[in-house]
């Protein structure tokens, strides 16, 4: 398989939607809890890079096999446009799911048991999410759980890994008992700051969903604009990526963030002409842009800010 297909079939564009959430928790573990563990951040990384990229294999792959329209899965889907084998891919798959797997389980044995637990619902989520008689992308909770899974998930697993003294929650074993403690006001702490990347995520599930509407349909994937209809899912849009700049005020207000977080109002103008554009039309190849363009604005200003607010710990 050519480097160029294979970085269509995992749509490798598209990871910049978990390297934001990775930052941020690492980051914010940083500038919060005054964490940073080098290894079993790098180990996360890769492992996170891999299983994202085997859940779009396996996505493209979903979309191939059940494709009621043979001009999308001969013409449109990478698969069927470039005549890739499906046992190539299948192969392909098992080998990045197993490394990542591999390399969560080293990443458990260094921190916390708990980890494998909460490893195994997003490793659930992610490749249900995309295989199975009735794929979770297929349906109205597209939009929450790939939401949640890399923009909560991601977040907290990055904290997770470098919280070295279990101040965040721990679980630990004494004989044939076990005990699960942990801090309400870090972990709220931590969902709280991670919500601005949970509903940009979001929106791009939303985004795509509701340019796709039409061609979805058709092939028999009934997603959230589906059930609520064209307009409400663009004002859903819009809802959701104002309230990521509520969600940085209230953060700052809790103490959560530092002051200079608010210096991303400054991203306001530009985020406002994006969904001025997408609120005209929502065309695939136009305005589904936008989303990408939110996500990246917004929070590459986050990330660089939480970096600086740093040097005022």
């Amino acid at each position: 398989m050519k480097v160029s297909v294979f970085m269509k079939l995992v749509e490798i564009q598209t990871k910049i939607a978990s390297l934001f959430p990775f930052l941020l928790g690492v980051l914010f573990s940083a500038y919060y809890f005054s964490e940073f563990n080098f290894w079993n951040t790098l180990l996360f990384f890769v492992a996170m890079i891999l299983f994202d990229m085997t859940t779009t294999a396996i996505n493209n792959l979903m979309d191939f096999q059940k494709a009621k329209d043979k001009t999308y899965q001969q013409n449109v889907n990478i698969i069927g446009r470039t005549g890739l084998s499906e046992k190539k891919v299948i192969r392909l798959i098992f080998i990045m799911l197993g490394l990542s797997i591999v390399l969560g389980l080293i990443l458990v044995y260094r921190t916390t048991f708990l980890l494998l637990a909460i490893g195994v619902v997003c490793f659930a989520i992610g490749i249900f999410y995309t295989f199975g008689p009735i794929p979770i992308s297929r349906t109205p909770l597209g939009e929450i759980l790939s939401g949640l899974t890399m923009g909560f998930g991601i977040f907290f697993i990055a904290v997770l890994i470098n919280d070295s003294d279990g101040s965040l929650i721990r679980l630990a074993f004494e004989g044939p008992e076990f005990f699960l403690t942990g801090n309400l006001q870090a972990i709220f702490s931590v969902f709280l700051v991670s919500l601005p990347t949970v509903f940009l995520i979001s929106n791009i599930m939303l985004a795509n969903n509701t340019c796709d509407l039409e061609e979805d349909i058709v092939n028999h994937r009934f997603t959230l604009p589906f059930y609520i209809g064209k307009e409400r899912a663009v004002l859903l849009f819009n809802l959701l990526m104002y309230l990521c700049y509520v969600i940085i005020a209230l953060s700052v207000v809790l103490g959560y963030l530092h002051p200079l977080m608010l210096a991303v109002f400054i991203t306001f103008p530009l985020i406002k002409k994006n969904l001025n554009a997408y609120n005209q039309k929502q065309i695939k190849t136009e305005t589904f842009v936008v989303a990408i363009k939110n996500v990246v604005l917004f929070s590459s200003v986050e990330v660089g800010l939480l970096a600086l607010s740093l040097f005022f710990v």
